[in-house]
């Protein structure tokens, strides 16, 4: 008999409580992998807990100061899905609370003072009889994924053990292990809808605006929005070689010695700048348009920028407090108006935060559905533990150990970069304005 049009079977399944939690930033269609996943396990009789705000309360736990529904976590039921696959906005929350900042190799796992957040909040959710954890976060939360899987490892035989998935979000997109994240596209559109908004002021008046694109680490989301929104020209970390970058003495922000860094050779990224606005008012008559920048250009920025800037937990510098939008927009008119004599009005802007609750687009509400049920499909089907629920193709789904993903050693995973030479990244330099080098 045929079964394409039957619903999947119920499994056996040892896992009779499953909680889901979100951490870091928010990304478009959040609520979609959240509520696949959901429905998909209460569909076959295994309750649901959502962890509010991601790790914020479980490190908070302890026996004397019990976790609490409401404040805590929420029990997600069919009715509490209603209509949320599309919906904007994160069901359960989010945070940056990081219980495994302290470890860094795995023989910090048996420093009980180091392992300590992680233990907390293993007893938190044992306190909530949870069999099965699903992380959805970036980098940061699958290495705190990974940690906690570790952890367990390190535990007495016979103690109750939590198989944890993670689900990976982030709309930089810079994640090895899989193609596109969800949310990326959502965000690059909404973006990209404002650099043409941009553009059309820019042409009204002349001017021109250097629109700073989120993308801590990598180039994906800022190449994105360049090549939709039509930009004259898109630089990101991925772009700072050769001429472009120079090697600085630095003082190590953790341990405050003297060290040699990568930076940035501003003065030169300054003159590509002008390179491309020349052009356009020379020889294709336009006395406007829009660079694009990547937020991750800060951590290149030359020392005198960033001496002193504060760092998150995570120990990434505090990008809102450099404004490198505006700090491109004084040096370059600086440099237009030596070079041609003339001035010419630059805007500086930061973008992102407004494209990370944007409503979803199909692919993304498609594509968070597929990660959603692969939680399932990883923890009741295949009695997975410790892989990160990928994509390929059409949505096929694929499970990746965390061993693959994360650094045995220093449990750091590793950036996906745009490859310099690749498609993708010459598809900007076709599309942008031509500058013979």
């Amino acid at each position: 008999m045929s079964t394409t049009l039957s619903r999947p079977p119920q499994m056996d399944s040892s896992i009779r409580r499953v909680a889901i939690l979100f951490a870091g930033g928010p990304a478009p269609a959040a609520n979609a992998v959240i509520s696949t996943a959901a429905v998909s396990f209460l569909r076959n009789n295994i309750e649901v807990i959502g962890v509010l705000n991601g790790y914020s309360h479980l490190v908070e736990y302890a026996p004397d100061h019990p976790l609490e529904e409401g404040r805590d976590y929420i029990k997600i039921t069919h009715k509490t899905l209603k209509r949320t696959r599309n919906s904007q906005g994160i069901l359960i929350g989010t945070a940056r609370a990081n219980p495994g900042k302290m470890v860094s190799s795995p023989d910090h796992l048996k420093d009980p003072q180091r392992a300590a957040p992680l233990r907390t909040v293993y007893e938190a959710l044992v306190s909530l009889k949870v069999d099965a954890l699903i992380s959805i976060g970036g980098d940061d939360t699958l290495k705190t994924a990974n940690k906690f899987k570790l952890f367990q490892e390190q535990l007495p035989p016979g103690s109750h053990r939590i198989p944890v998935v993670h689900l990976p979000k982030t709309i930089d997109n810079d994640y090895s292990g899989i193609d596109f994240t969800f949310g990326y596209f959502t965000a690059v559109e909404t973006l990209a809808e404002e650099v043409r908004n941009l553009l059309a002021d820019a042409e009204a008046n002349r001017a021109y605006f250097i629109a700073e694109a989120m993308g801590r680490s990598a180039g994906w989301l800022a190449y994105g929005v360049a090549i939709a929104g039509e930009a004259s020209l898109v630089i990101s970390v991925e772009d700072i070689t050769g001429k472009y970058e120079k090697l600085e003495e630095a003082v190590d922000p953790k341990s405050g010695e003297k060290t040699v860094r990568r930076a940035m050779n501003i003065e030169e990224v300054v003159r590509r700048i002008v390179a491309t606005m020349r052009v356009r008012e020379e020889a294709e008559g336009k006395e406007f348009g829009v660079i694009v920048l990547a937020e991750g250009l800060a951590e290149l920025l030359p020392y005198e920028h960033i001496e002193g800037v504060p760092r998150d937990e995570h120990g990434h510098i505090a990008v809102s407090q450099l404004n490198l939008s505006r700090l491109f927009s004084e040096l370059v008119a600086k440099e237009y108006a030596r070079q041609t004599g003339k001035k010419r009005k630059i805007n500086g802007l930061p973008l992102g935060y407004e494209s990370r609750c944007a409503r979803p687009l199909a692919f993304d509400v498609m594509l968070g559905s597929q990660l959603g049920v692969g939680a399932y499909r990883a923890l009741v089907e295949k009695r997975l533990d410790g892989v990160m629920v990928s994509t390929t193709g059409q949505l096929e789904l694929l499970y990746v150990p965390f061993e693959k993903l994360v650094d045995p050693k220093t449990l750091v995973t590793v950036v996906r970069y745009i490859a310099p030479g690749s498609d993708f990244h010459r598809l900007a330099r076709f599309l942008e304005t031509y500058v013979n080098e």
